[in-house]
């Protein structure tokens, strides 16, 4: 203890000085590392904060926007069904008219079906105009009947038979009174399956097909909603 007092006094002062300081310097400058990396950590930590924070504000609005997106989708559907809810309806112009045909046996099975029809029986008069127009391929209101067999089949929410009954029906018959409207029902059916490509592709035919149709009127109104 003696030997090492003796030493140090030996030093010179200002060696002296720098080895007491040394240490504690070098444990100062560790410090000063921690607490620099500590304030970059809750810096990033921060930083990760306010990006998530922001994350979910984005999402948030996307999903506002989606909403909203789904609520007009519903709206279009809706105005673009209003298309056969007359047609449809009791007691509307486009209610299928008993025919006159000659045909007593013809006549009794259109008409069944027509009451069918006109009392909202909508699966019960696809039913039956499907019969009809299988079993009197040839009368002239075969093509009325495939016309209400594909509306009936639209109001009962079997759109994929409905498409496929009113393209039929355009196809054998196309310059048929009833063949833009037919489209115009295959149309709202597209926009039931959420097939927008299909209904605005069907609704220009009408518009391309038939200009002087009150159809190809219709057809231009529902356009703008898609």
């Amino acid at each position: 203890m003696h030997a090492l007092t003796h030493r140090l006094n030996a030093l010179p002062a200002a060696a002296l000085l720098a080895l007491t300081l040394a240490t504690p310097a070098a444990h100062a400058f560790s410090d000063d590392e921690a607490r620099r990396a500590i304030l970059e950590l809750r810096t990033q930590i921060q930083q990760i904060k306010d990006q998530n924070q922001q994350a979910r504000l984005q999402l948030a609005d996307q999903m506002d926007m989606l909403h909203q997106e789904i609520a007009t989708l519903r709206g279009r559907v809706e105005e673009l069904s209003q298309i056969n809810r007359n047609a449809s309806a009791p007691g509307q112009g486009n209610a299928p008219q008993t025919p006159q045909t000659g045909d007593p046996q013809q006549q009794a099975a259109y008409e069944a079906a027509a009451d069918q029809y006109r009392n909202g029986r909508y699966k019960e008069a696809a039913g039956s105009f499907a019969t009809f127009v299988q079993s009197y391929p040839n009368s002239d209101t075969a093509t009325d009947a495939q016309f209400y067999l594909g509306s009936s089949q639209y109001a009962s929410k079997d759109f994929k038979n409905s498409i496929q009954t009113m393209q039929a029906l355009v196809k054998a018959h196309p310059d048929d009174a009833r063949a833009p409207d037919a489209l115009l029902v295959v149309a709202a059916d597209q926009i039931e399956l959420n097939d927008m490509k299909g209904a605005k592709a069907s609704l220009q035919r009408i518009i391309k097909d038939y200009p002087q149709s009150s159809a190809a009127e219709t057809a231009k109104s529902r356009l703008k909603l898609l």
